[in-house]
C-alpha cells in the first residue's frame, strides 16, 4: 500500500502525470526499436504462388498414388458358426486419386483434400467347414476414399524449411469383393463380416503411409534444398530463413538470409544496411527477389578472399597495349634504364583495393571497382622494374539471368577512368593511354570474369525442380525474377535418390498415433 509522505496530496484516482507518461513512452519506444533491431532482414526472398500448386499437385498426386499403393494389410481370420476363414496376402493393384484439390491455408500449412478416390485389392481366401476347404484369390475394389491432409511448414534449426507435423483424417465409404468358387454362397453370407473387417483394416493403414511420406520422404526432398554450401573454392552461401513461412491463401513467403562468405572465415557475415527486397505480384508461378546486399555479400566475400587481382606478363599483355605502352606514355622511362632491361617482358598488375558495391535502379545494375594498376618490366632473374603506379575508377553494367535454377551474372563495361595518386600532371599524361587499357580490359580481362560468373549460383529449390520462363525486373535497391517452374526429374526419382535408409536416419516417426485415422 501507498504511504503518502508529507505534502503528497496527490488523488490515487486521477491518471498518472506527464512524467511517469514519458517514461512509459520511452520504454516502449525502447522495446520496440530493440525488436526491431533483433529482426534480421532478408537479402533474398521466394513467393510460391497458387498457380505453382496446380503443377505440384499433379506431380505430387502421381507420387503419393504409388505410396499409397504399398498400403500393407494385416491378415484377416474369424469363425462364425462352423465356419472358419482366412484372408491373406492383401495387395494393392491400382489407386486412383480423383477430385482432389491443393491449396494454401494461413498460417503455416499446404492442404491436400481428395474424394471419390478408389483402391483396387488382390486378396487369398481360405475357408474351412468340416474336413471340407476353398481357397483362391478374390478381387476387390474400395470406394468413396477421402482424404484430407494438412502439412504443418516450420523453419528448422539449421535454417531449412521442413514438414513439422502431418495431419490426417482417411475414410474409406465402401469395400465390394467378387467371391467365387465351390463355397460362393458361404462367402456371401460371410461376406459382411470379412468387408467390414477389412474396411476397417483399410481406414487404419492410409494415413500412417501419408504421415510417412510428409515428415520423412517429403523432408528427404526438402533436405536437397541448399542452406549454407560452397560456390567454389573461396566463397559459400547461406541460404537459411530468417523466420518461419508465411502462407496466405494465394501464396507462400519464404524469406533467406542471402548472404555470401569465405570459405576460410566461416563465421564471417557483413551487416545487412539494404533494402528489404518486396514482393507484390501473384500473377507467375514463383517470384524470387535479391537486395543489394545479396550482390555486395559477394563481392565483398571475393575481396576478403584475395581473389579479385590479376596479373599478365610477357605474351599475355595485349600487343597492341604492350607497343603503346613502350613507345608513348614510358617510351622515356623504358629508355633510361639498361639494355638488359629494355627488351624485357612487360607486366600489367590489377589490384581491387577496396571492396566493389552494386547499385540496383530500375534503369539498371551497376557495379563500381576501385583498382590499382601497376605497369613494370620484368628482367629475367632480376627484382622488377615498376614504371607506373596509377588507380583506376570503373562502372560496370551488370545484366542477370536465371537458367535452371542457377542465378548467372554477365558483365560489361559501362564507365572507365584512369587518374595516378601522386600528381595531376601526371594524370593528364595518362589520359592517352583510357582507351587502349580499356580496350584490354574489355576483351583481356572481362571474358575472364563472365567466365567465374557463367556457372551461376544456385537458388534454393530442391533437386529436381528448375525455373522456365524468367522475366527480370529492376527496382530501387533490389531486383525481382517472375518465373514458372518445371520439374526437370520425376518426384519419386528424386526422392528414391535421396530416401532415408531406415525411418531411424530420418529422425522422425514413421507413423501418427492411431488416432488420426478416421474410421
Amino acid at each position: 500500500r501507498r504511504v503518502e509522505g508529507p505534502g503528497d496530496s496527490r488523488d490515487p484516482t486521477l491518471p498518472p502525470g506527464p512524467l511517469v507518461m514519458a517514461r512509459f513512452a520511452a520504454l516502449f519506444l525502447a522495446l520496440l526499436a530493440g525488436a526491431q533491431a533483433d529482426a534480421e532482414i532478408p537479402g533474398c526472398k521466394i513467393r510460391i504462388t497458387s498457380k505453382a500448386l496446380e503443377l505440384l499437385k499433379q506431380e505430387g498426386l502421381r507420387f503419393l498414388e504409388q505410396e499409397l499403393e504399398t498400403v500393407t494389410i494385416p491378415d484377416l481370420g474369424g469363425r462364425e458358426g462352423h465356419f472358419y476363414y482366412n484372408i491373406s496376402e492383401v495387395t494393392v493393384t491400382e489407386m486412383q486419386l480423383t477430385s482432389s484439390e491443393l491449396h494454401f491455408q494461413p498460417e503455416q500449412e499446404l492442404v491436400l483434400q481428395t474424394s471419390n478416390s478408389s483402391l483396387g485389392l488382390r486378396f487369398r481366401r481360405q475357408l474351412r467347414y468340416w474336413i471340407f476347404y476353398d481357397g483362391g484369390y478374390i478381387n476387390a475394389s474400395a470406394q468413396g476414399i477421402s482424404i484430407h491432409t494438412a502439412l504443418q511448414l516450420s523453419r528448422d534449426p539449421t535454417g531449412r524449411v521442413k514438414v513439422a507435423n502431418v495431419s490426417c483424417q482417411a475414410s474409406v465409404s465402401k469395400l465390394y469383393a467378387a467371391f467365387e468358387g465351390t463355397f460362393k454362397i458361404v462367402y456371401q453370407f460371410l461376406s459382411t463380416f470379412v468387408t467390414s473387417g477389412m474396411h476397417f483394416l483399410l481406414n487404419q493403414q492410409i494415413c500412417p503411409v501419408i504421415h510417412h511420406a510428409g515428415m520423412v520422404l517429403l523432408n528427404s526432398l526438402l533436405d536437397t534444398v541448399p542452406v549454407r554450401s560452397s560456390v567454389d573454392k573461396l566463397v559459400g552461401i547461406d541460404y537459411s530463413l530468417v523466420k518461419d513461412p508465411v502462407v496466405s491463401s494465394s501464396y507462400m513467403d519464404m524469406e533467406f538470409r542471402g548472404a555470401f562468405f569465405p570459405l576460410a572465415q566461416g563465421n564471417w557475415s557483413l551487416p545487412n544496411r539494404a533494402v528489404e527486397p518486396q514482393l507484390q505480384e501473384e500473377e507467375r508461378m514463383v517470384y524470387v527477389a535479391f537486395s543489394e546486399f545479396f550482390f555486395d555479400s559477394a563481392l565483398e566475400s571475393y575481396f576478403q578472399a584475395g581473389a579479385l587481382q590479376l596479373s599478365l606478363v610477357g605474351d599475355k599483355v595485349p600487343k597492341d597495349l604492350d607497343m603503346l605502352l613502350r613507345a608513348s606514355y614510358f617510351g622515356s622511362i623504358v629508355l633510361l634504364q639498361s639494355p638488359a632491361v629494355i627488351d624485357s617482358p612487360l607486366k600489367l598488375e590489377l589490384r581491387v583495393v577496396a571492396p566493389p558495391y552494386c547499385t540496383i535502379k530500375p534503369s539498371g545494375t551497376t557495379v563500381s571497382v576501385t583498382a590499382s594498376v601497376t605497369v613494370a618490366l620484368v628482367p629475367p632473374n632480376q627484382p622488377e622494374v615498376q614504371l607506373s603506379s596509377m588507380i583506376m575508377d570503373a562502372r560496370l553494367s551488370a545484366k542477370m539471368a536465371l537458367q535452371g535454377k542457377a542465378l548467372r551474372i554477365f558483365i560489361d563495361f559501362r564507365e572507365f577512368r584512369i587518374y595516378s595518386n601522386q600528381s595531376a600532371l601526371e594524370s593528364l599524361a595518362l589520359i592517352p593511354l583510357q582507351a587502349p587499357l580499356k580496350t584490354m580490359l574489355q576483351f583481356g580481362v572481362m571474358p575472364l570474369l563472365n567466365e567465374r560468373t557463367r556457372r551461376g549460383v544456385q537458388i534454393p529449390l530442391p533437386e529436381g525442380m528448375d525455373f522456365v520462363r524468367e522475366v527480370v525486373t529492376n527496382h530501387a535497391g533490389f531486383l525481382t525474377i517472375a518465373a514458372d517452374l518445371h520439374f526437370a526429374k520425376g518426384l519419386r526419382e528424386v526422392i528414391e535418390k535421396n530416401r532415408p535408409a531406415n525411418n531411424m536416419d530420418s529422425g522422425v516417426p514413421s507413423a501418427p498415433p492411431p488416432s488420426t485415422a478416421a474410421v
